[in-house]
């Protein structure tokens, strides 16, 4: 067996950031699976079933849509999800007995460019008869589509066979993660492009005793099971500053950020190596509480960075304890924690040319997210 394009969600929130405008075109064809050749009538088909995309190993991925009964929306034969972005959607094992795993392959509609910034995004929902929910998502580029004759991980030494091709592989993780079985999660993150990126496949590509999962029954047997949509891959541009106000709410000078996207706390400063607040930055994020107080299905997520000054490990635990240190402000003002997220990324994501001391000051940041889902 071997989740919309939802629009513009906007939320107001306090006129004090720097937002990434993601406005590029989408280099993944067929995003939402809503191209196929024929109607799904049977578990497994993915590969034949769907346009534009195809699978790089044995194992036997899923296509779900509306105009099948077999291999319908919102009901299927793993529990029920609606197919908020069309009418068609992916379903995959991420986690299953004996390494058993599956993957979606897409190739590019034009290869990345060397040294520019990109997000890739998508959208996930775990299947309500899923045992487990896993905590990483796995994003592998190659300059070669990958035809891998195996049902278990695409482990590194099995991409490493193939001579020819080059990699750029990544994981996606949270602290909380993608165990909603209702509503649709967005999975997202910025990288560097290598220059030999055509091809783009989305899976777990560890073993079961190196996967990091929990268990979502008492009797756990099965696997984690993940429908997937609308898929994404866009050049990111450096965010540029902007102080237009758009409204006034409440007497406050408000701004229009969209949900689900990146933005940078402008003022949020901190001492030459260290991760403790200074005033100024307490003063924001008494607004950024102000806000998730006023707007309680709100959730917000919080990146650390640095510049690439230092070893990297260093880096990346100094990033992770500015992150952490946002997030024990806003939890000591009052937000519940289960509502906030937080991670450290060391210098890998930077924005900005380190070779100067401008550059490496935009890159020493702290960003956020807001959602409606942790």
């Amino acid at each position: 067996m071997t989740p919309f394009p939802i629009g513009k969600h906007i939320v107001p929130l306090f006129c004090l950031f720097t937002a990434f405008s993601v406005s590029s075109q989408n280099l993944i064809k067929n995003p939402s699976f809503e191209a196929f050749g024929d109607c799904p009538e049977q578990l497994g088909n993915f590969n034949e079933d769907v346009s534009s995309w195809s699978t790089p190993t044995e194992g036997s991925t899923d296509y779900f849509n509306a105009c099948s009964e077999a291999m319908g929306t919102p009901k299927n034969f793993n529990g029920t999800q609606p197919s908020d972005f069309g009418k068609g959607y992916a379903g995959l094992y991420l986690y299953a007995p004996d390494d058993y795993r599956e993957y979606l392959q897409a190739e590019l509609s034009e290869p990345l460019v060397k040294g520019k910034n990109y997000a890739v995004s998508f959208y996930v929902s775990l299947a309500e008869r899923s045992d487990f929910a896993i905590k990483e998502f796995g994003v592998l580029f190659s300059n070669n589509e990958l035809n891998i004759p195996t049902k278990k991980e695409l482990s590194k030494k099995k991409r490493y066979e193939k001579k020819e091709n080059n990699y750029n592989y990544m994981e996606i993780g949270y602290t909380n993660f993608y165990s909603d079985t209702k509503d649709w999660i967005l999975v997202h993150t910025q990288f560097i492009a290598k220059g030999t990126e055509r091809y783009m496949i989305l899976g777990n590509f560890k073993t079961n005793a190196r996967t990091r999962m929990f268990r979502t029954k008492r009797n756990a047997k099965q696997g984690a099971y993940y429908y997937v949509d609308m898929v994404s891959i866009v050049l990111d541009d450096p965010p540029s500053e902007t102080s237009e106000l758009v409204a006034i709410a409440d007497g406050k000078e408000t701004k229009n950020i969209e949900l689900d996207k990146s933005y940078i706390f402008k003022d949020l400063l901190f001492e030459f190596d260290r991760s403790a607040l200074l005033e100024p930055s307490k003063k924001e994020l008494k607004k950024v509480y102000d806000h998730l107080k006023a707007n309680a299905m709100l959730h917000i997520m919080i990146n650390g960075h640095t510049d690439d000054k230092g070893r990297e490990v260093y880096n990346q635990n100094l990033s992770r304890n500015r992150a952490k240190t946002v997030a024990d402000y806003l939890i000591q003002l009052g937000v519940p924690e289960k509502r906030i997220n937080w991670s450290g990324h060391g210098s890998t994501k930077p924005i900005a040319d380190n070779s100067s001391e401008k550059g490496r000051q935009k890159n020493r940041r702290v960003e956020f997210v807001i959602t409606k889902s942790p």
